[in-house]
């Protein structure tokens, strides 16, 4: 077995959720509030894509681990120590990940919350199982993420997204008649589509159509839609992120092309893309375990704090990377550790707390088997008027 079996015990986290001040800082160590006898803190590490392509997405998760630390460490920290952190850009390279992974080694990182993207995770996981150093990845969802016993996820697996996404479309009877576009060369994306087709047919979908593009023809999807519509397409899955995404919505609307688009959570983040028409994705469709219209108290009060301080709406990967900080915050007071242990002894005590919380957080109720998969429930999210509204059943 991957680790340790433990009996799961329920712990309840109570998120203590207001509107922070200040700015954004820049990457590098940032602490606030909290102090130590000792005069220790714990290092937090997080690498992610804050520039490039895919920086929505890092950026995203670096904005809320700053607003989750900020609030951790004026309750007090983590068992009565402070907490910093350091973000490292990774620009969604492996290579350039692994770089990052051993510049936060050198800072003295005692945990890491990351990586953002799964390829990154997956090298930076190979390289972090050998000291046992406790990795979190708030959203790389391709299995291998959490190949090794010292990795866990907070989102969904690809295969997960995969299943739920055509339960989903089943259940509610959105179309019968399915279309697919995906990413050959990438593994998220395929990782979805394979367990998508597998869930299909039990949700009694028919799929007449099925195109694919790679990372070297990612810019002209014409013949592929032309291909789906003329199948007789009523829904088209897109499992693959949002920038290819917005082309394909472009070029669809050019061709008069206007069937149900369905995305997973790499879809997240389309309305903040820089120069994109937002009418485009009027009636997008996306599975996600987030909704910033949620009307709880606790999404309503982090939604608040991430506009006020970044101006913008938060997306899942924010709420991902905010649940993955708490999520260490109180497996590591259910293991009742202290930043004077060792990385390895620090990793072993993680691995079995995380088996033994449950975080009542903005992605929902998560709790972790012992192969690193969190368990929690889906929501659908459609894109109106410029803005994410939750989907009611």
């Amino acid at each position: 077995m991957r680790k340790a079996l433990s009996m799961v015990l329920a712990v309840s986290m109570v998120l203590s959720l207001a509107a922070c001040g200040g700015s954004s800082s820049g990457s590098g160590a940032a602490t606030s509030g909290g102090s130590s006898s000792e005069g220790e803190s714990w290092k937090i590490g997080g690498i992610g894509p804050i520039t490039g392509g895919a920086a929505v997405y890092g950026l995203s998760c670096k904005n809320a681990q700053q607003i989750a630390v900020d609030e951790i460490n004026a309750a007090g920290g983590i068992n009565g120590y402070p907490v910093e952190i350091q973000f490292e850009d990774d620009e969604h390279d492996a290579e350039k990940s692994v770089n990052a992974y051993n510049s936060l080694k050198d800072w003295g990182m005692d945990m890491l919350l990351g990586t953002t993207t799964s390829a990154p995770c997956i090298a930076v996981s190979a390289e972090s199982v050998n000291e046992n150093m406790f990795q979190l990845t708030p959203s790389g969802s391709a299995p291998d993420c959490i190949a090794n016993p010292n990795t866990f996820a907070v989102c969904f697996s690809d295969p997960q997204q995969g299943e739920k996404s055509a339960e989903y479309i089943g259940m509610h009877k959105l179309a019968t008649k399915i279309g697919i576009l995906y990413d050959a060369s990438d593994v998220y994306s395929t990782g979805i589509y394979e367990s998508f087709i597998q869930e299909a047919p039990e949700q009694g979908l028919e799929i007449v159509a099925t195109e694919q593009f790679t990372a070297d023809n990612k810019t002209d999807f014409n013949i592929q839609l032309q291909n789906i519509r003329n199948a007789g397409a009523e829904l088209v899955f897109l499992p693959f992120y949002y920038t290819e995404a917005a082309l394909v919505l472009k070029q669809a609307k050019d061709m008069d092309y206007a069937p149900i688009f369905f995305g997973c959570d790499g879809m997240d983040g389309i309305l903040n893309l820089e120069g994109f028409d937002q009418s485009l994705a009027e009636g997008l469709m996306l599975l996600t375990p987030f909704a910033a219209d949620a009307t709880d108290e606790r999404t309503v009060n982090f939604v608040k704090a991430y506009q006020d301080r970044f101006n913008e709406t938060p997306i899942q990967f924010a709420a991902d990377m905010y649940d993955g900080m708490y999520a260490i915050k109180l497996a590591a007071e259910k293991a009742d550790i202290n930043p004077g242990m060792s990385v390895e002894e620090i990793g072993t005590a993680m691995e079995k707390a995380m088996t033994e919380i449950s975080v009542e957080g903005l992605t929902g109720t998560i709790t972790w088997s012992e192969d690193g998969a969190p368990s929690k429930e889906p929501k659908a999210v459609m894109v109106q008027d410029g803005s994410y509204k939750s989907v009611e059943d």
